[in-house]
């Protein structure tokens, strides 16, 4: 099958095979790829191997015999309450995320994992590519979060944890870690974290492991991207200039979005 010719085009009718899976949420452009290579993707019916080939939105595109639709790209911050699980349905009957997210027509899926005792932001796309670089550590992308922990952690606790602890899965990487507040009275104290890692239950293994437990955990920031102004519950579609700036620092270029950063949900 001979490739089509690059479009001189920049309405986005056609675009590369990967891209089109990626930006159908199926996964990301590397790993579709990957499938190309494999032998696992057809275009009309017929097997496609080579990379670069272009395709137009009246082209069938089909992974391993399943259809991949193109969808329009969406990202939204979720500003995450406790008690609901980062998922998109749960056998066990629990609350989800999925009853907190708006019907925009596509299908959302979290950038990494808040469990159902930590509140706060959660980024969620239908870009499978961005994504998968927001969520890969070689990107570096900040996360921060505001804890508080039993006790009162001394300075050489507080640059423990700033040069790392092992946990589950080995040694932390180096992270921001500082004192908000200590209260004496309840010997209780408010930590900032900024991380880059995000691994399952970081933070709370982090502070476990030096012998200061979570009480309370909230995550306010990702990247540029911030909490506040925004209610438990609350969902608003990332805007033109959020998205942009998200994408620039994973070395993604420009995209459109379904909608304007107007529109919020609660």
């Amino acid at each position: 099958m001979k490739s089509k010719e690059k479009p001189t085009n920049l309405d986005g009718t056609s675009e590369r095979l990967h891209v089109r899976i990626a930006h159908s949420g199926f996964t990301s452009r590397r790993k579709a790829e990957e499938l190309i290579k494999e032998g696992r993707v057809t275009v009309n019916g017929e097997l496609v191997m080579e990379m670069g080939f272009m395709v137009s939105d009246s082209d069938r595109v089909y992974v391993d015999g399943r259809p991949i639709k193109s969808q329009r790209l969406c990202t939204v911050l979720l500003n995450k309450p406790i008690g609901y699980i980062t998922t998109m349905s749960d056998p066990y009957g629990r609350r989800t995320i999925v009853n907190l997210l708006p019907d925009i027509g596509v299908v959302l899926k979290p950038v990494g994992r808040l469990d159902q005792d930590t509140e706060g932001l959660l980024l969620l796309t239908s870009d499978g590519e961005l994504a998968h670089r927001l969520a890969h550590p070689s990107f570096e992308i900040e996360k921060e979060y505001e804890a508080i922990v039993e006790g009162i952690p001394s300075e050489a606790t507080l640059d423990k944890l700033r040069r790392g602890v092992y946990i589950e899965g080995g040694k932390t990487k180096p992270a921001k870690v500082s004192v908000i507040h200590a209260e004496p009275s309840t010997q209780t104290t408010s930590l900032r974290f900024v991380i880059h890692e995000g691994r399952k239950r970081q933070i709370r293994l982090m502070v476990e492991a030096v012998g200061h437990p979570i009480l309370k955990l909230r995550r306010v920031r990702i990247a540029h991207l911030r909490v506040k102004g925004m209610k438990p519950g609350e969902c608003k579609i990332l805007g033109q200039e959020d998205l942009f700036k998200l994408r620039e620092l994973v070395g993604l270029g420009e995209t459109p979005v379904i909608s304007d950063s107007s529109r919020s949900h609660s």
